[in-house]
């Protein structure tokens, strides 16, 4: 009889994706050549916004079961696809300044509700360059978090439902991150004053349609499993980062792909799958998910998998980079 985690797991070792790009960039050096935004990314969230718009639009004077079929059928996917692409501007993967970038980032987070597109970047950045950290790193959930939750079923349903408001708790307990500054303040009220006149011209029942949007799209739903397949640890061994190669990748902005962009974050979403082409031999033996909707109903009802399923170092590990490689890998790393 097995016995169900109480603390995370913790590893002495350093993060592994900054050996594993060296390593790749010696063997396959022409994946330089993916490095870079698309900024037609910028257009694919713009059509996405305008149909959230358009369905707002056409849920406000629509009966209240037909609000929530729509929000967790399409609204969901589109804030999704929605969230993926406020991730690339973090990384400034659709343009190579700051500020258009900020821009498609606000612009793309309107139908999100919560205003966290500049939030998302400062905490995503520190993901990627301290995973594991616990006082660093906002992917980590809190100790009294996991504990709360707990192993049922019913507690790790919770968590997914409310899901945003527990990460909302988690920036607090940060080191070396301001939480607030003039570029989230910026954020917050062009967000605030877009919500207020969805809700003041197009009613109570678009207002609501962008909240269930949002809670869908990164709660008990089959997409909430993304949240779990990037860094929960679902198999033996010492792996803590998982790609995700199931059909919703090409609606998701290729997402899954998690130990890839990991491994070289400045390469835009739609040149992932390359990187693995070029380097199976990398990636091919790695345990990867083919269903959100089957790691949902797994993460729910095996009591093994909680909140602790996560690999934590007390120590930044930074790995020292030799001549050699260590201007390219930086490049590549750099998101920017």
């Amino acid at each position: 009889m097995t016995h169900p985690q109480s603390d995370f797991v913790h590893s002495n070792a350093p993060e592994p994706h900054r050996d594993r790009t060296k390593e790749i960039l010696r063997k396959h050096p022409e994946i330089r050549q993916l490095i870079g935004p698309n900024s037609q990314t910028f257009w694919y969230g713009f059509g996405i916004v305008s149909l959230q718009l358009a369905l707002a639009v056409l849920v406000a004077q629509a009966p209240w079961w037909v609000v929530f079929a729509v929000a967790y059928c399409i609204g969901a996917f589109a804030n999704h696809a929605l969230f993926v692409i406020v991730h690339e501007c973090a990384h400034r993967l659709v343009f190579r300044e700051k500020f258009p970038n900020f821009l498609t980032g606000v612009m793309s987070n309107l139908p999100l509700f919560f205003p966290s597109a500049v939030s998302f970047q400062k905490y995503h950045l520190k993901h990627h360059a301290f995973q594991g950290v616990y006082e660093l790193d906002a992917d980590i959930p809190s100790v009294w978090e996991a504990r709360l939750i707990g192993h049922s079923a019913l507690g790790k349903a919770v968590w997914l439902l409310f899901y945003p408001f527990f990460q909302l708790t988690r920036p607090w307990r940060l080191r070396e991150i301001a939480v607030v500054d003039r570029w989230t303040v910026a954020n917050a009220v062009i967000q605030i004053g877009f919500d207020v006149a969805v809700l003041l011209l197009l009613g109570p029942k678009a207002f609501t349609y962008f909240a269930l949007s949002l809670f869908f799209s990164i709660g008990l739903h089959p997409l909430g499993a993304r949240w779990i397949q990037r860094h929960y640890t679902t198999s033996d061994g010492d792996q803590e980062t998982f790609s995700y190669y199931g059909p919703l990748n090409r609606i998701a902005f290729n997402v899954g792909y998690h130990n890839e962009h990991h491994d070289f974050p400045s390469v835009a979403w739609n040149r992932l799958p390359q990187i693995r082409a070029i380097a199976p031999e990398y990636y091919h033996s790695l345990y990867s998910h083919y269903s959100w909707t089957k790691l949902l109903f797994r993460f729910l009802f095996d009591r093994d998998l909680s909140l602790f399923s996560r690999v934590v170092r007390t120590e930044r590990n930074r790995v020292r980079l030799d001549d050699e490689v260590k201007p390219d890998v930086e490049l590549v790393r750099a998101g920017n």
